[in-house]
């Protein structure tokens, strides 16, 4: 017999997802704060008035965080590591040959 841990969210008495995995289990549960907060910001606004697509707009701003903060300026992209240079190489290879 296999014991298997199993981790719930939970929203108003609603099961939303399974995760084996508590870190994606709270990971998704943070997510699912930040669409209710993007909804009720989007209530606010006049722009739209249908509720069932702001709560899929703010399902998918809330899904696509760091493009979101990416656009805002408030998260810089990750920059790629940089090939080393081999500038510095032949310099050196030069400056060797005009010593001998």
């Amino acid at each position: 017999m296999a014991v298997i841990v199993k981790y719930v969210v939970e929203r108003n008495g609603e099961e939303k997802m399974t995760f084996t995995s508590k870190a994606e289990a709270d990971a998704y549960d943070k997510m699912l704060d930040m669409a209710d907060e993007l909804f009720t910001l989007l209530e606010t606004s006049k722009l739209i008035e249908n509720d069932e697509q702001k709560e899929e707009l703010s399902m998918f701003l809330a899904q696509n965080k760091d493009e979101v903060l990416y656009a805002l300026g408030a998260k810089r992209r990750p920059t790629e590591k940089k090939a080393k240079k081999a500038a510095p190489k032949a310099v050196e290879e030069s400056d060797s040959e005009e010593a001998a």
